[in-house]
């Protein structure tokens, strides 16, 4: 490494980023992307770093190992892998992109509810090997998603996306709820959590992961969803408690979900939700596309140079660490 090289600061990158956020950093650092996100090896590479960009967790004592730390930037948009609360105290400053994968996570949430209520590669599947009568008769039961009731836990930048998108693109009525009810200009009727899932056709769920929203949705809430109704999780894992969910599908009482998180990840290839029926599962992947990961990549780059610079971040989510002593 050149003497010119060593003085520069030094980023380290939990995971990879898209080469076009990579090559924005390099100009003015240099990049380290950890070799695995194992808390030991995040707390060495965090020893000599000016700026950690994030897409993994991290130890909740990283501070204690980063004595040089200026600056986090989260690669998306929850902040659950970040000790926000030790940050802040210690003055570093924290971003995230918000907005930065809205519309691929509700691409998928749509994705996801045509293929739970359509139905097309289960037809596909049947006509390739049963033929086509067989097939044509397998879509006389399917149902159709306009014109039904939509519900949405958490009416933030996906949030609203979902519910524009199910109204105007579906003709869906449209509930929701969140810590703050929100309407969108009529677009939205705010109601509480029973009623969300009992009337819901479909349920979405998009909130962060809180104290409050861990194990939120138990086997009383999908109790209350109708027989024909879906379960779709875009948020986190933990928010649903999966065992109840696993027992609700087993016993045909909610007609399928689609999870794309889990709280165990990666899910392990024996995990029991691999046998629940109706269920489509993929490996949190929402939110990733070739689109949104240039995006966020560069995004994130570009907030980590705002920080470096001693500048602050456009989506500042720790106001407090650019007040007065």
């Amino acid at each position: 490494m050149s003497q010119s090289e060593q003085t520069l600061p030094l980023v380290v990158l939990t995971n990879p980023i898209h080469p076009d956020g990579t090559a924005l950093l390099a100009a003015h650092a240099r990049v380290v992307t950890a070799p695995d996100t194992r808390a030991e090896t995040l707390r060495d590479l965090a020893a000599e770093a000016a700026g950690l960009i994030v897409r993994a967790q991290l130890p909740d004592d990283i501070l204690d190992h980063a004595p040089k730390l200026r600056g986090i930037v989260r690669h998306g948009v929850g902040l659950d892998f970040v000790n926000l609360p030790a940050a802040t105290a210690r003055r570093v400053p924290v971003a995230n992109l918000p907005g930065s994968n809205t519309g691929a996570v509700s691409e998928y949430v749509f994705s996801a509810l045509l293929h739970l209520r359509r139905g097309l590669a289960g037809l596909d599947a049947r006509m390739r090997d049963a033929g086509w009568l067989a097939a044509k008769t397998g879509a006389n039961d399917l149902m159709e998603i306009g014109g039904g009731t939509l519900g949405i836990l958490g009416l933030g930048e996906i949030g609203r996306q979902v519910a524009e998108t199910g109204s105007r693109g579906f003709g869906m009525r449209v509930l929701g709820h969140s810590r703050t009810p929100k309407s969108f200009g009529g677009l939205v009727e705010a109601v509480d959590l029973h009623t969300l899932f009992a009337e819901s056709d479909a349920v979405v769920v998009a909130c962060p992961l809180t104290p409050e929203t861990r194990g939120l949705i138990d086997a009383g809430l999908i109790g209350r969803m109708r027989p024909n109704a879906v379960l779709i999780n875009v948020a986190r894992g933990p928010i649903v408690d999966g065992e109840a969910l696993a027992a609700a599908l087993n016993a045909c009482t909610i007609a399928g979900a689609a999870l794309d998180v889990f709280a165990l990840q990666p899910l392990p290839p024996d995990h029991p939700l691999f046998a629940c029926p109706n269920l489509l599962l993929t490996p949190h992947v929402a939110g990733t596309t070739g689109t949104s990961l240039r995006r966020m990549g560069v995004g994130a780059a570009q907030e980590m140079l705002r920080i470096l610079r001693g500048e602050r971040p456009l989506n500042l989510v720790n106001p407090e660490v650019f007040a007065g002593p």
